[in-house]
């Protein structure tokens, strides 16, 4: 018997909050038209929206039809929800440049053809909508269904009008309504009965529910996914610092940082993050599951969420490159990388420059090692080489030998390591 899109999502955990018990039945049986909206403040998504994607595609999959919208016109004022302060108001420009990026994004998990047949995804902008209507008209057919006492008991707008030093502007505040009006948009004009979202959007899914039943009488159900959070409480999907977002885009995050980030989840996190972002069978992620708790020095389960969520945002052939691209970093098959993949992997390291005439004479390892910061001194560093912990290119080299260019990547670049880890980029100028 196969698989049915409850028994997944349930094994999965996907399901946080949702106002119809019923709806993953209907889902499993098919032929709901549901929609994902989409925030269009960058020209990629990122990792914290991967969880709604895959969700889309699951969707289809038990065919389904999903919506995927992009917020060109929620998008100008900004959600509020949850977030500690106003966001910066985007151009018009901005915003049409960024839902085109969004859109080629959408393409690559969604079947967007007709081939799809009743399950043909549909990429939609609300700003089709919503810089039409005239205030007037959205006031009288949207804004009085709705009491400001009923706005502001929702969580995500209490969370700023308790704190005096942020507030809420009434553009954010209107943020409900416009959501609201793009669930019975679609519902109208598309037969769209679900909302899916974060559980940070289970106030807004809900009056989009409610509208929906006063204006037409009929019933629509919202469900909300986990959010999943880091052990510091901030959201998944930032790297190391929490100040970069982890992108979708490989001209942002490149495939192999992208690889590298997963690869460094840690034993407690990886197993929410195989049935999340990935598509792996309930046995495998179980077997994983136990890898984890038995052998977690093997690393077995992060190496395979790497090397699934890789392969499903870029393509084998990228995750494929990752994955020989890290098992390179430490052995002699950095050789092998070509200049731009090199410079991908030590991106994090540090580097520093030096003079050609210097590396075609030789440098000594223990100058070298105490330059790079690998080593406080050149006593220290001669300890090290003599416990053989130093490599060049990931070559052990020895007290007496010197670094130089002949053995130099791509003629300019040496790469020295100290330990299992310390590692500098050497460029020859």
């Amino acid at each position: 018997m196969a698989m049915t899109l409850r028994a997944d999502w349930e094994f999965r955990g996907l399901v946080h909050q949702s106002t119809d018990e019923g709806v993953l039945d209907r889902l499993s049986a098919g032929g709901v038209t549901a929609y994902i909206g989409f925030d269009p403040t960058a020209s990629s998504l990122h990792l914290g929206s991967l969880l709604q994607l895959c969700n889309l595609r699951r969707l289809q999959m038990a065919g389904n039809r999903p919506i995927a919208l992009a917020g060109g016109g929620t998008g100008m004022i900004g959600d509020p929800s949850f977030k500690a302060s106003e966001r910066p108001l985007l151009t018009a420009e901005q915003l049409d440049a960024n839902v085109t990026g969004i859109r080629e994004q959408l393409s690559r998990f969604l079947d967007f053809s007709p081939s799809a047949g009743a399950s043909q995804a549909l990429l939609l902008n609300n700003a089709d909508w919503l810089t039409t209507i005239s205030l007037t008209d959205f006031l009288r057919d949207v804004g009085k269904h709705f009491t400001v006492n009923q706005m502001i008991a929702k969580d995500s707008v209490k969370s700023r009008l308790d704190r005096d030093d942020v507030g809420l502007s009434f553009t954010e505040f209107s943020y409900m309504l416009l959501q609201a009006y793009d669930f019975l948009r679609l519902n109208v004009d598309h037969g769209c009965t679900l909302q899916l979202g974060g559980s940070d959007q289970w106030g807004n899914i809900t009056m989009g529910t409610e509208l929906i039943r006063k204006v037409t009488g009929k019933g629509a159900a919202g469900v909300t996914s986990p959010l999943l959070l880091r052990a510091d409480g901030q959201k998944f999907g930032k790297s190391e610092g929490g100040n970069q977002k982890v992108w979708l885009d490989a001209d942002l995050t490149p495939p192999f940082a992208l690889h590298q980030f997963l690869l460094n989840a840690d034993d407690q996190t990886v197993p929410t993050l195989l049935r999340f972002f990935t598509f792996l069978d309930h046995d495998t992620i179980r077997e994983l599951d136990a890898a984890t708790t038995e052998r977690p020095q093997e690393r077995l389960a992060q190496r395979a969420l790497a090397n699934a969520v890789v392969a499903l945002v870029h393509g084998d052939e990228a995750a494929n490159a990752a994955q020989r691209a890290g098992e390179a970093l430490f052995s002699e098959a950095i050789a092998e990388l070509d200049e731009a993949m090199l410079l991908v992997v030590m991106a994090d390291a540090p580097s520093s420059t030096f003079a050609r005439e210097e590396l075609l004479a030789g440098v000594e390892p223990a100058d070298a090692l105490v330059r790079c910061g690998l080593a406080k001194s050149k006593g220290e560093a001669r300890r090290f080489l003599e416990q053989g912990g130093v490599y060049v290119n990931n070559r052990r080299v020895a007290g007496d030998e010197t670094i130089n260019l002949q053995n130099a990547l791509h003629g300019k670049y040496l790469v020295l390591r100290r330990g299992r880890r310390e590692l500098h980029l050497i460029v020859a100028s």
